[in-house]
């Protein structure tokens, strides 16, 4: 069996207009996160991490943000489409461990939703995904409510 580790981070800019995904679920916010795609921000860091756990580069590459098929598109989409890649690699999920960093909206209550829009995605158990939640204590870009950002790390495995 060979194990390998990945990490993952990604931002987005907060702006009014537009709705806030995170983790594959909508959530009520008066702002949404900036981007080509949905901007999930804990979705492209999984998705980040896993590829970079599977040396398949990163996120940027197979979803490129000049991909107009990309434009508007919903993360969970890239979160499969991802699980694929490392599926055709011979690879299987072992677990996800992330943080999303966000002042506001309190993301604890959403967590077990996130937990199980996530899982089957990857084809693992909710019991395999660990979603946390922190502020940066009104310091920096998040502090100040600009943006939000995540990190991931996964385990993957080839039998």
């Amino acid at each position: 069996m060979k194990l390998r580790t990945g990490l993952g981070f990604d931002v987005h800019k907060l702006v009014e207009g537009r709705d806030l995904w995170l983790g594959g679920i909508r959530i009520e916010h008066t702002h949404g996160l900036l981007g080509h795609s949905d901007a999930d921000v804990l979705i492209h860091a999984i998705c980040d991490a896993l590829l970079g756990a599977a040396n398949l580069r990163d996120i940027g590459y197979h979803f490129p943000d000049t991909g107009k098929e990309f434009a508007g598109i919903d993360s969970k989409i890239l979160l499969q489409r991802t699980t694929c890649l490392l599926k055709e690699k011979g690879y299987t999920i072992g677990n996800v461990d992330a943080t999303v960093c966000a002042e506001q909206p309190k993301l604890n209550p959403h967590i077990p939703s996130i937990k199980s829009v996530l899982a089957p995605l990857m084809n693992i158990d909710e019991e395999d995904v660990s979603i946390k939640a922190t502020t940066t204590e009104q310091l920096g870009f998040t502090g100040r409510k600009e943006g939000i950002s995540a990190y991931a790390v996964v385990l993957i495995e080839k039998l």
